[in-house]
């Protein structure tokens, strides 16, 4: 079964809601999913991705195409050899990968509850 890329929406959870993220597919409804790194969430979004639809079709309802299409989410970026240094420094202490901390620090400085993400 070929699963179609759907476009998602990411945001950290309070701590009054268990911390962590979430992941969630608006075009497919109720479709959501956790983890403690966006990473994990990710992967565990996609997990119920594809429980959703495999349920959609033993259900014989209708799945949703795709609302929008997504960019590629990547772009190379330059910056001053100090702040690559201190950027591969602060994810080391907080044990995250590079790309974690930058889009963290990204979406946390833009003030977005909802990022997409993929």
């Amino acid at each position: 079964m070929k699963i179609i890329d759907y476009p998602f929406t990411i945001r950290p959870l309070t701590k009054n809601e268990g911390g962590g993220y979430l992941v969630e597919y608006p075009d497919l409804p109720g479709c959501i999913s956790d983890g403690e790194t966006i990473e994990e969430a990710i992967t565990h979004g996609h997990d119920a991705m594809e429980c959703w639809v495999e349920a959609a079709k033993a259900d014989d309802r209708e799945i949703p195409k795709p609302s929008q299409e997504l960019p590629s989410g990547k772009w190379v970026q330059r910056v001053p050899k100090s702040l690559h240094a201190v950027l591969i420094s602060q994810a080391k202490r907080e044990r995250v990968s590079l790309n974690t901390l930058v889009i963290t620090l990204i979406t946390s400085s833009l003030g977005l509850q909802k990022c997409k993400v993929n």
